[in-house]
């Protein structure tokens, strides 16, 4: 069982990238705050929710690296989507061994409607 910050991260990652949903949930606290350029949510079971709307366009994911220090995790990779592969940085904060937030970062432009559309 996962038991650093490190190890909660990559068992989380692992995973939703595979669409194991139900091994991801009980790595977060129910009030997970999840913050990106697209959406907020401030309950797990949400941002669960969208992670499987996105799951007809991922193909998968390519590790790039992670950075760990204390409770605070910064995970690197490559989406790779039926609309564009794109490099990915999450910054997770884990307490009590679970996931407690979110914060991702990467060029929405291609997963977003363009103005006017």
């Amino acid at each position: 069982m996962a038991s650093t910050p490190k190890e909660i991260v990559q068992a989380w990652t692992e995973a939703v990238h595979k669409g194991q949903f139900d091994k991801a949930r009980p790595l977060a606290v129910e009030d997970l705050h999840f913050r990106g350029p697209i959406d907020t949510f401030d309950r797990v079971d949400d941002f669960l929710a969208a992670l499987k709307q996105l799951g007809g366009i991922v193909k998968g994911a390519e590790s790039e690296g992670m950075v760990t220090e204390g409770n605070q995790v910064a995970l690197f990779y490559i989406l790779k989507t039926a609309l564009a592969d794109a490099p990915v940085a999450e910054w997770y904060t884990v307490e009590g061994g679970k996931i407690t937030s979110v914060r991702a970062y990467f060029d929405a432009r291609p997963f977003t409607r363009p103005p006017g559309a």
